[in-house]
């Protein structure tokens, strides 16, 4: 991925303690705020590679630099793929210098991006947006992999925050680029809050990778002027919107997958607790298997809720469903008792192969919502792989 001039930069990161090399040269590169190109490789994460790894993941931006003419500290770098092998560096610096010669500006090219970060996924996942921004129109479009280890818990620097969720470690990539003339500064805070309410908030197996990665390039091309109040509030919407549709591309092909459920947290006591609460429910491996075999079974979710970090009590909760984005809501569980619901509503309620899940604690205000998926036989199958075939196992 190739700037036609440098651009402002903001990134988010994994924030695993096991944090894969190219992570470490990205969080470096970035402090100057600025990116004018992107390279990745798939089919090998370069984590957990010691000094190697990390002489590799400086050599990638250096050898794309060279072959672009670039500054090196201007080149980001990504990997995902199998943790613990070392990258195949000469094919790496062959794929390097024959992509350098094929770049062009055009949707074909951007949808082979997309395809060549693929892992585990089906199918590539790709959106962009076109708004006004001071009377000119600005383009903003992003791609994005992944489909297994996904409960991305990112950072501006990969520190851990005192709300990150606490995942055990294929990775997540995210690559966001505008037309837009904006600050650094403004630059962070926009990434940081969509990325919020976005590839925070999704979970395939609750497994946060070694590599999970979104950067955002602003170039300033179209040529817009300072941003005013309210175009600050339209990149904010913009972005928001690009980064949440990628993410729930990313759920929806998730390994195995044959149901995606929106799980909505109210009434919680802090949003540390609706957090916990709805990644209690949503990576439980009991109730992520109820949801494949269509079984509304409010007993496992009450269950996971109990035992979350956060504060529940049980004559409080409340549990329903409904379709997505509908107001009618079919209880199962009033004030922690089952309600008069009959199974075979129930059934039909999560029948679908999509739809919402709520919970309500009544215990407070806040609340979230988490983007989650079953849990089925074809993932077990697909991640337990074939010891005899080195290709099928995974990262």
């Amino acid at each position: 991925i190739v700037s036609d001039v440098p651009a402002k930069a903001a990134g988010m990161f994994t924030t695993n303690q096991i944090c894969a090399a190219p992570v470490k040269v990205c969080v470096e590169h970035l402090k100057n705020n600025t990116a004018q190109a992107v390279v990745v490789n798939s089919g090998n994460a370069n984590a957990c590679t010691g000094p190697q790894g990390m002489i590799d993941a400086r050599e990638m931006p250096a050898a794309t630099a060279q072959a672009l003419g670039l500054a090196e500290a201007n080149v980001m770098v990504g990997s995902t793929g199998r943790i613990g092998v070392h990258l195949p560096m000469q094919n790496i610096r062959t794929g390097i210098a024959t992509t350098a010669e094929e770049l062009k500006s055009t949707q074909t090219a951007a949808t082979h991006v997309a395809e060549a970060i693929m892992t585990s996924d089906t199918k590539p996942k790709q959106i962009a947006v076109e708004f006004k921004l001071g009377g000119k129109t600005v383009r903003l479009g992003g791609i994005a992999k992944g489909a297994g280890m996904i409960q991305p818990g990112m950072s501006p620097t990969g520190a851990r925050p005192a709300s990150a969720p606490q995942g055990l470690h294929a990775t997540m990539l995210g690559y966001l680029t505008t037309d837009a003339k904006v600050s650094a500064a403004n630059l962070k805070k926009f990434l940081r809050e969509a990325v919020a309410q976005s590839f925070n908030c999704i979970t395939v197996d609750g497994d946060m990778s070694t590599n999970d990665t979104v950067l955002l390039l602003a170039n300033g091309l179209a040529g817009n002027g300072k941003l005013s109040a309210a175009d600050l509030k339209i990149f904010q919407a913009a972005l928001n919107h690009v980064c949440l549709k990628l993410a729930k591309m990313i759920v929806r092909d998730g390994e195995g997958i044959t149901r995606v459920v929106t799980v909505r947290v109210t009434g919680a006591k802090s949003f540390a607790d609706a957090d916990d609460a709805a990644r209690a429910v949503g990576n439980s491996a009991l109730v992520k298997t109820s949801w494949c075999g269509g079984d509304p079974n409010w007993g496992r979710i009450i269950d996971a809720l109990g035992y979350s970090p956060a504060t529940v009590v049980e004559e409080n909760v409340d549990i329903a469903y409904s379709t997505p984005g509908a107001k009618k809501k079919i209880y199962s569980l009033k004030k922690g008792r089952s309600t008069r619901t009959s199974f075979e509503t129930l059934c039909k309620a999560v029948e679908p192969k999509e739809f919402e899940l709520h919970i309500n604690l009544n215990l407070g205000k806040s609340e979230t919502v988490l983007y989650a998926a079953d849990l089925t036989e074809e993932y077990v199958d697909f991640n337990k792989g074939d010891i005899t075939d080195l290709a099928s196992l995974g990262g």
